[in-house]
């Protein structure tokens, strides 16, 4: 499939995806099933050991494309297949294999909020802003997805009111890793980025499939299935190497093998 909505640049294995659908990066059918392709290569491209998600110009996501919503429901089985198609974006994020970080940009706003929600990590510029404006346009939001990532009453006042929340009150209450001038965004995230890309991709790999499983898993179940993950670890050249580097003290050097 030839990205056309969606940009995809590989360096310092970091790919960095772009929402490039001006002017707002609205959703469309062919936006959401871009976005849908390029994870799913990413996950099958082993020199990629990180993924950093932005948005082209002022705006992260506006969400669903309105003028395109509104003739959805006039085709037969559309509606269905919308909402299929926007449940992926959020999935195939979620699931990936390598670590996603968000930088966000300007205003994530409706379904422009999940891939924000689905990543591992979020950064943020100061005039970034995140909301659920449906309740005013005659829609549903993501009501589950936000209220796993923000606080009760301040999820609720989002889809009840349209409340904005702005970046530095995100930050200010723990919820983003950083919110920082726009002109420092991808500075930072790809700092972080390459920290991250810098670990083992066995490793990576294990601790995404870690955190999404036992997210909402008992105590002692979750900690047992991380022991068994513990065990495929150290049977992996990467967990000698990692040990040999530090006993040397000296950098590790992983191979893109899982």
């Amino acid at each position: 499939m030839k990205n056309n909505l969606i940009k995809v640049e590989i360096t310092d294995k970091v790919a960095v995806v772009t929402l490039d659908n001006p002017p707002v990066n609205a959703y469309s059918k062919e936006f959401a099933e871009e976005l849908i392709h390029a994870f799913d290569e990413l996950n099958d491209t082993p020199e990629v050991r990180c993924i950093l998600v932005t948005g082209r110009g002022k705006v992260f996501s506006a969400g669903a494309d309105i003028k395109n919503r509104q003739a959805i429901g006039d085709i037969k089985g559309e509606t269905y297949r919308h909402l299929r198609r926007t449940r992926e974006v959020s999935n195939c994020i979620m699931e990936c294999n390598k670590a996603v970080i968000t930088a966000v940009n300007g205003a994530a706003l409706g379904a422009g909020l999940g891939p924000v929600i689905a990543a591992d990590i979020v950064l943020a510029s100061e005039t970034a802003v995140f909301g659920l404006p449906e309740i005013d346009i005659g829609l549903m939001g993501g009501a589950r997805h936000a209220m796993s990532f923000f606080p009760k009453t301040l999820a609720r006042r989002m889809i009840l009111t349209g409340y904005r929340v702005p970046a530095a009150e995100l930050y200010r209450r723990g919820i983003i890793e950083a919110c920082v001038p726009p002109e420092r965004l991808m500075e930072e995230a790809m700092t972080m980025a390459r920290t991250i890309a810098s670990k083992s991709p066995k490793a990576l790999s294990l601790a995404k499939r870690a955190i999404n499983t036992v997210e909402h898993m008992p105590l002692r179940d979750g900690y047992r299935f991380e022991q068994n993950l513990t065990v495929e670890m150290t049977r992996h050249e990467d967990s000698k190497e990692a040990m040999r580097a530090f006993m040397e003290k000296r950098p590790a050097v992983f191979k893109d093998v899982l």
